[in-house]
This record gives C-alpha cells, structure tokens and sequence, in this order.
C-alpha cells in the first residue's frame, strides 16, 4: 500500500480548556526549575569551594535568571502549540490520535486490538473538568492516550469503544 498525499488531520480538537491545562502544569514546570536553581545558586553561592568560577560565586543569582530566560519561551508557547496539534478521531474501526509538541506522533489503535480503555483525571484535569482517555491493547507498543478531552466527552468515547471492541471481537470468532 502507498500513501499518495499527507496524512490528513484527525477531525476532533481536544478541549479549548487543554489550554488552561498545559498552562497550569508549563507554569508548575517553570516555578520548581527556576526555584530549584535558586536554591542551588544559594547554595554555591553561599560556599568557599574553590573549584566554582569567582563570576559565579560573586553573581549566583545568574542562574535562576538564565534558567527563566531559557524557559519562558517554552512556558508562553508550549499550550498553544500542544492545542494546534492534538486532535483525535474515532473513523470506523480505528482510533486516530495526532500529539507532540517538539515532535510529532500519529498513533491509530484498531479498534479490534483494543483491550481496555480507561479515563483518568489527575487533580488538575478534574478542576478543568478534563479527562485522558487511555486505550490499552496487546501491542508490543502499548497503550495509547488522548490527553485534554473534555470529561463527558471522554466518558463517551471510552463507552464507544469499549461497545465497539467487544462487537468487533464478537465478530472474529
């Protein structure tokens, strides 16, 4: 079989509230590595090791500054670009999942490989109303997810496939 053009775009968006998601856990991200730098330019800072150079040991507040100027753009970015990029389709018998951020991933799981699909909300998705549809087949690659689904949508399409896989398994009997 030949591909004769690109594949096309999976035909759902995830939630707009995906945004607000990736967002929260960017900003999280950012607030630990530029406090854990902050701690660590403290730290040698506050030394007489004679190994670290005088600049830094005279200016430890560069490193904080420099891990934020390196991770700002990431922070403003990353959201937008991951909601540009993650779409889904159920289209017959497969399941279609486009992700990434830095790189790009199309995944389609047969719906007759499908052993289990499951929902999971971390504390954040459940306080946007958001779920991750998880779909699990016997696949040396594993399991499949689809992040940033609005909850009742993930709810119904977990239900759909799993209708849908036990009717297709019935089928190949």
């Amino acid at each position: 079989m030949t591909l004769t053009g690109p594949l096309r775009e999976p035909a759902h968006r995830v939630s707009p509230k995906a945004v607000k998601l990736w967002l929260l856990e960017a900003l999280i991200a950012f607030v630990i590595m530029v406090g854990g730098s902050w701690l660590v330019a403290s730290w040698v800072g506050g030394s007489d090791w004679s190994w670290v150079p005088g600049w830094f040991a005279t200016r430890p507040w560069v490193l904080p500054v420099g891990v934020a100027v390196l991770l700002t753009p990431f922070l403003v970015a990353e959201p937008f670009v991951r909601y540009a990029v993650h779409r889904w389709e159920l289209s017959g018998d497969v399941v279609y999942a486009r992700t990434g951020f830095l790189t790009r991933e199309w995944v389609f799981v047969p719906v007759s490989r499908i052993q289990t699909v499951d929902k999971a909300q971390g504390w954040l998705e459940r306080m946007l109303g958001l779920a991750t549809l998880e779909i699990r087949t016997a696949s040396h690659a594993g399991s499949s997810t689809i992040q940033g689904l609005d909850f009742h949508v993930a709810a119904g399409l977990a239900e759909q496939l799993a209708h849908r896989a036990e009717e297709l398994r019935d089928d190949a009997t």
